[in-house]
């Protein structure tokens, strides 16, 4: 396994089974994917399409059926890997009675953080996610929008190489999502690798540097965003300067009329086009697979 790779899946299968052993239901069919260092990467699909399946065989709360899965070159069910990791769940499960402060001092101690670390640590997180105000208020007064920031923050205090995130934005204003997202970014920007999941496809446009799309425990598509959203069959110029005749021109035109060309490429979709394009085509032809560029 590469070094820049930090998460990989090798035909990671999953079939559940029912009470006297009878396949229930296949939720991961033979994924193979690999998430780079330093990267955002989004894991897309309507719901029961295997995502929180892929979270939870990466985080090794889950055995695969066949297959396996690679975090930091170590099989998923090696416990040791998690003290490099953060994550954040759909729902995050903390203690109702404490306040900010006390959640952040309790889980640093579970990582034996030294109380002068600690401390500055609880602190700088505190911050970062915006409760200041709120730190000293118990956790049952908090919206669904203060209990994310403190599930982040909480999922940050080991520092971790890796993060693992869940509808981070769920609950949260346009204010606080925009936050969130700035957040997530500023994350890479300090060396941090990123996996999400979300169902709005605003943010994983906003902030994913690739993306794989999952339906019925299958991968159908995977590359970069920006590969991916750009319309092929079609050019989009842009230019400044242009008079009404022009504008029916093409590119000779346009340097003919002295404008300005600032760009020629192919338009793009947005994610939300892409990823109902994508589930519509697989439920008409299923078990076909289509590939971007990765």
């Amino acid at each position: 396994m590469s070094a820049e790779v930090v998460i990989e899946t090798r035909s990671l299968t999953k079939v559940y089974r029912d009470f006297w052993g009878r396949r229930k239901v296949e939720a991961l069919k033979a994924l193979d994917l690999d998430v780079r260092r330093g990267e955002i990467f989004g894991l897309l699909g309507p719901n029961g399409s295997g995502k929180t399946t892929t979270i939870k065989l990466i985080l090794g709360l889950l055995f695969p059926t066949n297959g396996e899965a690679l975090v930091f070159g170590r099989p998923a069910g090696d416990v040791e890997k998690n003290a490099r990791i953060g994550y954040l769940p759909e729902e995050s499960y903390l203690y109702r009675f404490l306040n900010a402060e006390e959640t952040l001092d309790f889980y640093a101690r579970l990582f034996r953080l030294p109380r002068a670390v600690r401390r500055q640590r609880v602190y700088d997180l505190i911050e970062q996610v915006g409760l200041q105000r709120a730190k000293r208020r118990q956790l049952r007064e908090y919206s669904k929008g203060m209990t994310r920031r403190i599930g982040l923050a909480q999922a940050l205090i080991n520092d971790p190489e890796l993060l693992l995130l869940d509808e981070p934005t769920t609950g949260l204003d346009p204010i606080g999502i925009r936050e969130m997202k700035d957040l997530i970014l500023h994350l890479r920007d300090q060396g941090k690798t990123i996996l999400m999941c979300s169902h709005r496809l605003d943010d994983v446009q906003d902030v994913c540097d690739r993306i794989a799309i999952l339906h019925q425990g299958e991968l159908k598509e995977l590359g970069r965003v920006d590969s991916l959203l750009k319309v092929r069959d079609m050019t989009e110029i842009r230019a400044t300067g242009l008079s009404e005749e022009a504008k029916e021109e093409i590119r000779q035109v346009i340097a003919r009329h002295g404008a300005q060309l600032l760009s020629c490429d192919n338009p793009t979709a947005t994610l939300e086009e892409l990823f109902v394009k994508i589930i519509r085509e697989s439920e008409e032809h299923p078990g076909r697979r289509v590939r971007g560029v990765a």
